[in-house]
Parts: C-alpha cells; sequence; structure tokens
C-alpha cells in the first residue's frame, strides 16, 4: 500500500459518549475533546470575540501600529519535579512556546503563585531558580507577579501561572485559518517524552533508563525559521492530548482533513516501550518541547534544513499532509498498512500533566 492518502469521507463517524455532565472532571482539564466542547460551550460562548475565537496558542492583536501576541496558562503539574525539569521551568516554556507558535518573539512574562502552607522553602527556591534559568534560556524577562498561600490541604504543594507578551515578527501571519490542502505536516522532534518523564516519577516506574522530559524553549528555533521564511501557515506545540488532539484541533478550525503516517513519527523506543507497557497510545501523550509546523510543499526543505542544524530540531520529520476529504478529521495509515481515524482525546489518559 503507498503512503498516499486515501479518501475516507464516508464512513468515519465514530461514536462519542455523552458529553452533557454535571459536575466538572478531571478530563475537561486534560487537552482533549472534553477540553475543547468545555471552552467551547462555556467560555467561548460567553467571551465570544474575533480575537479569541481564533483559537490559537494566544492571542494576536494590534496596539498602534505594533502586532503583539499575549498568552497565559496554569502549571498543575504533579509530580513538581521530574527528569529534565520542574514546574518552573515548564511554566516558563509553555508560555514562551505559545508566543512562539504565534509568530512573536517573547519579551516579558509575569508569574503567579499559589503556594500551600507547609511548602518546604528550599522546593519554593528550586522552583523559582527553575523559572529564572528557563528565563534566561528564552531570553525573556520577569517583570511582575503575584503571590498568595492557601490552608494546608486546599492545594497541592504549589502551582503557578506564566502570562507572556511579545511582539509578532513583520510579515508574518501564522493561525489555523490559514492552512490549506497539500500543506506539508512536520513535527520537530521525538513525541510523548514529557508525559512518560511524568508518569515514571509519579509511579515510580523504571524503564531501564531514565526518561527525562522535553521541556524546552521553541523561540529560538522559530526565529531562525522566520528569519529564512516567513511563508509558514501554522505552528503549534502539542502538549495536553498530544500530537493527535493538536491535529485534530487544525484539522476542525481549518475545516480540512489531515492524513499522517505513522512510520514517519519519530519517538525514542524507551518511550515506544513505556507507553505499550502502560497502554498509553503515544500519540495522546504530552509534550513540552514540541511543535507541529505546517508548511507549503515549497518551504518543506527549507523549514527541514533549519530545524536538523539546531538541537531542538534534529529529529524534525515530514509526518503527513492536508488532505481536501475527511474534512475535520486526523486519518493514518498504521506501520502494518491499515488506515485509522485518530480522533480527539477522550476522557483523561494522564491527569495533571503540565
Amino acid at each position: 500500500m503507498s503512503d498516499e492518502p486515501v479518501d475516507l469521507s464516508t464512513g468515519l463517524s465514530c461514536p462519542l459518549p455523552i458529553s452533557e455532565y454535571k459536575r466538572i472532571l478531571l478530563a475537561h482539564g486534560g487537552g482533549g475533546r472534553l477540553t475543547n466542547q468545555l471552552i467551547k460551550s462555556i467560555f467561548l460562548t460567553v467571551f465570544n470575540n474575533s480575537i479569541l475565537s481564533s483559537l490559537h496558542d494566544g492571542a494576536v492583536f494590534d496596539i498602534g501600529s505594533t502586532r503583539i501576541a499575549y498568552s497565559t496558562d496554569s502549571y498543575v503539574v504533579n509530580p513538581i519535579f521530574f527528569p529534565g525539569g520542574n514546574i518552573g521551568d515548564l511554566a516558563v516554556n509553555g508560555t514562551v512556546n505559545d508566543l512562539a507558535m504565534c509568530g512573536a518573539d517573547p519579551l516579558y512574562l509575569s508569574v503567579g503563585f499559589i503556594i500551600e502552607e507547609g511548602l518546604l522553602i528550599e522546593d519554593l527556591v528550586r522552583v523559582v531558580e527553575g523559572i529564572e534559568r528557563a528565563a534566561r534560556r528564552a531570553g525573556v524577562s520577569i517583570v511582575t507577579g503575584d503571590t498568595k498561600v492557601v490552608d494546608r490541604g486546599k492545594g497541592d504543594k504549589i502551582y503557578v501561572n506564566t502570562s507572556g507578551i511579545g511582539i509578532v515578527f513583520e510579515g508574518v501571519d501564522i493561525k489555523p485559518q490559514n492552512v490549506r490542502v497539500g500543506d506539508k505536516i512536520i513535527i520537530s522532534g521525538k513525541i510523548a517524552q514529557h508525559g512518560i518523564s511524568i508518569m515514571s516519577v509519579r509511579e515510580g516506574l523504571e524503564f531501564g533508563t531514565t526518561v527525562e522530559s522535553d521541556t524546552a524553549p521553541l523561540n529560538h528555533l522559530v526565529k531562525s525559521i522566520l528569519r529564512v521564511t516567513k511563508n509558514i501557515h501554522m505552528m503549534r506545540d502539542p502538549t495536553r492530548g498530544g500530537l493527535a488532539s493538536s491535529l485534530n484541533e487544525i484539522a476542525e478550525a481549518a475545516n480540512v482533513g489531515i492524513f499522517i503516517i505513522e512510520r514517519s513519527i519519530p519517538i525514542d523506543e524507551e518511550v515506544k516501550s513505556a507507553c505499550e507497557l502502560l497502554g498509553f497510545d503515544p500519540l495522546y501523550v504530552a509534550n513540552e518541547g514540541k511543535m507541529i509546523i505546517v508548511v507549503p510543499p515549497s518551504e518543506v526543505d527549507i523549514v527541514l534544513n533549519i530545524m536538523h542544524n539546531h538541537p531542538l530540531g534534529r529529529d524534525a520529520a515530514v509526518i503527513g499532509e492536508v488532505v481536501d476529504s475527511h474534512h475535520g478529521t486526523v486519518v493514518m495509515k498504521t506501520r502494518i498498512g491499515g488506515m485509522r481515524v485518530v480522533d480527539m482525546l477522550t476522557g483523561e489518559q494522564l491527569p495533571r500533566i503540565c
């Protein structure tokens, strides 16, 4: 069987669980279908405006003649320390990456702390030092913030919120609605490392090697790409809900089909084995230092060349393309040659991941 896209526009509807709940579930924060429904049915309905409705990784708007990107995110990861990072650097990298996915140069961040009574001072210092190191690496400044302390038992050690602003590079217009049929889909590196790193610590699992989180700031890589070509249609960092949910969000927002090839998706053997052991699908496992980039065919070689020469893009690969069939749906050619609908994550595979 070839790797050409297949028209599967019929017979793609899969039964979905009833999504009308009277109470919030952990799955509503998992980055999958329930998160998507929560955002659209409540938040987008109440707060609806043209900036918010683009459903990008951040807000993009003009102040005078300057194009601004603004993003905010809250981090509740458990445990707060894990191989490759901690909640502090994760918070900085997450907001920096959201701004970068908008085609912006991140400049300034705020940090808000919600601290549970009883947290060890030395643990707070480790988190704050992680924030400082990550900010220095990304080239951003922490310019304001807030601290609150809640009663013992009313939190879980520490939660961190980061908000950030950046300047959108001139001539750049990156958003889901720009995705076109024929565009190629690139992933910047090996998937599912962050989620497996968190699970290994949370459950005390050993896989014969230490799986480290991929948490990292992508803004320098994005800047390198945009210096050479601004003909980039879409970027997204596949965090909660993993690669599969992010691709579904893009397909739905652009009203296109997406076709991917499983054997083209880079993944470490250790991570793949861990997913098999735990019963996880790596397509739905969170990443914190990877990005999806959707480009016209003419830009593929240019973008890959830049990525392969950057430490955070050495394993970048083309994993599929945008097609004019099965609109709003992602279809994958499996390793054994069959075709599989890759739906948005339903339920919660791994809670408290970021």
